[in-house]
């Protein structure tokens, strides 16, 4: 089954770096490129009009390979389904923003109703499905607390952390790109570690596939971005995964380099609302950095440094939860 999982890894990679060029310049002919805030940093106004909706190519390459070779695991097919729909949901943002021609697609409200909708689906599925329980394992401690009719509200606050972290990540070039396949490594290895998880392994191999691919093309300077189908569709995934090998809490750890860019803006928009001012010069915080005159590619390289730190800490709690 190693065999398998370096194959699938190795696929995606490759039919991402494939697909790409090609893609790129559909997207090119087709007009579908990036808008950009009018409040973000001024340098940024430089990359309006670059193709975006590049998580289509994605998860073209996580599921060609993974489709073939997988055994079709109920918790596989968890999580992959929890990707796909959040990828759904991220694809008709796209369109609508390139549409309107501006920076706003689907509501807030309406994409918490999708997100409440698909975390009430993993819930049936981890516990029909898969047969996992309405339990919360803190990991840290060798302790667990029963949920109950509570355990989807946790879902759904994993499913909406992890999606607008990852989202709120990507405002850089690779930034989030490389952050999740840092995370999708350490699922790999957690995976790995643990029988009957195999498929799960395989999944998340060629997650880390083709991010790394994607990074091949979305490195600075970026011939193409993720989009919000990358964003939302990989923090899916990154949420999946949590859920149905019990790391709820642990995500917390492994993605804290999410963490950090989502507390960053909840920071600043609570400071600014109670007390009229700014602890940032701009949130997410890798903008901060940016009006510091940091080089983006200094800020990508030290942030992929936090997530691997944070990824280790993680995976080494992991290690030590399990007998």
């Amino acid at each position: 089954m190693l065999g398998e999982i370096l194959i699938g890894g190795m696929a995606s990679l490759l039919i991402c770096m494939f697909v790409g060029p090609r893609f790129i310049e559909f997207l090119r002919i087709q007009e579908f490129g990036q808008h950009i805030r009018e409040e973000g940093p001024a340098g940024h106004q430089g990359k309006a009009g670059t193709p975006t909706m590049g998580g289509l190519a994605i998860f073209l390459a996580i599921c060609v390979p993974f489709l073939i070779l997988s055994e079709y695991r109920a918790q596989s097919m968890a999580v992959l389904g929890t990707a796909l729909i959040m990828a759904a949901l991220g694809f008709a943002d796209d369109v609508i923003k390139l549409r309107r021609r501006r920076s706003l697609g689907v509501s807030g409200k309406t994409k918490l109703l999708v997100q409440a909708l698909t975390a009430i689906a993993l819930w049936l599925a981890v516990t029909e499905w898969v047969g996992l329980t309405d339990t919360l394992r803190l990991r840290v401690v060798d302790a667990s607390i029963d949920l109950g009719l509570a355990y989807p509200v946790l879902i759904f606050l994993v499913l909406a952390g992890a999606t607008n972290g990852v989202n709120l990540t990507d405002g850089l070039d690779g930034l989030a790109a490389g952050c999740c396949a840092i995370v999708f490594l350490a699922f790999t290895a957690m995976t790995l570690r643990t029988a009957g998880e195999e498929d799960l392994a395989l999944l998340s191999a060629c997650l880390v596939g083709a991010c790394v691919g994607f990074l091949w093309f979305n490195s600075f300077p970026a011939s193409v971005f993720m989009g919000d189908t990358g964003s939302l569709g990989l923090g899916g995934a990154m949420a999946g995964l949590a859920v149905v090998t019990k790391n709820e809490v642990l995500l917390i750890v492994i993605g804290g380099i999410f963490v950090i860019e989502a507390l960053s803006v909840a920071i600043q928009v609570v400071a600014f609302q109670r007390f009229r001012r700014r602890v940032f010069l701009m949130a997410p915080i890798h903008h901060h950095f940016e009006l510091m005159a940091w080089s983006e590619t200094k800020i990508i390289l030290r942030f992929w440094i936090v997530a691997a730190i944070c990824a280790a800490i993680g995976f080494t709690l992991y290690q030590q939860s399990i007998p």
